[in-house]
């Protein structure tokens, strides 16, 4: 905690809060934190203290360590009820949790929340794990289910569900090969999606020309390595 105390900067602190982070944090970069990530892998108990801590520096850092293989359902659930703005909960605990073996259940479960950074995390779970996960272990139907929710009731959404939904249609559509074609349909009907991104220079990808960047990369159904970064 010192270390990270040390790293951090107010001009970071000013740029973090315009996203939503709150006290208490330091301020350190997402490059810095992950030079922090070789020593603190050594240590398991270390790195659930540090999302325990509440301090958002920590938190990331945590969920850049923690092993998912052997994170427990109980603490997916503490991480995600602590998860209060979208970096630490679309990003931190969404994919450890895709890499968890309770990817899938959690994601559903946590989709039907009425919490917005729980179900947005649920919506961005799920789309990490259609990214690491082979195809044939995809259950199809479920996820055409929650494609023709997106499709019927993106632009009602909470803020950032908004933005998680719309990432987890690109990711059905670059990720699914037997989806693919169906997700393009969806994407065109969707259209732009809007979400109040604060006093930032972030912006809402535009579903139809983000799959259509990655199929012309020729990436459609490749499947990464890891969805932790």
């Amino acid at each position: 905690m010192q270390q990270l105390a040390e790293m951090g900067s107010e001009q970071t602190k000013k740029t973090l809060v315009n996203h939503g982070a709150r006290e208490p944090f330091y301020g350190v970069k997402v490059g810095d934190l992950k030079k922090l990530v070789k020593p603190v892998k050594k240590d398991q108990e270390l790195a659930l203290s540090l999302y325990e801590s509440g301090v958002s520096d920590a938190m990331y850092l945590a969920g850049l360590t923690v092993d998912p293989k052997t994170i427990t359902r109980e603490q997916l659930q503490s991480w995600v009820r602590g998860a209060y703005w979208y970096l630490l909960s679309e990003y931190t605990v969404a994919s450890m949790a895709a890499e968890s073996p309770y990817a899938r259940e959690l994601a559903m479960e946590w989709i039907r929340s009425p919490e917005e950074m729980i179900a947005a995390c649920g919506w961005s779970t799920y789309a990490n794990y259609l990214s690491i996960t082979p195809d044939e272990q995809l259950g199809i139907d479920e996820i055409r289910s929650l494609l023709h929710e997106v499709r019927d009731r993106i632009h009602e959404e909470q803020n950032r569900v908004r933005y998680t939904m719309n990432g987890f249609l690109i990711s059905a559509a670059a990720y699914v090969k037997e989806l693919h074609e169906e997700a393009i349909a969806i994407a065109e009907a969707v259209g732009k999606v809007h979400v109040n991104v604060g006093n930032t220079a972030c912006k809402v990808p535009l579903a139809t020309a983000y799959i259509s960047k990655m199929a012309g990369m020729g990436k459609i159904g490749m499947k990464r390595k890891t969805c932790i970064c």
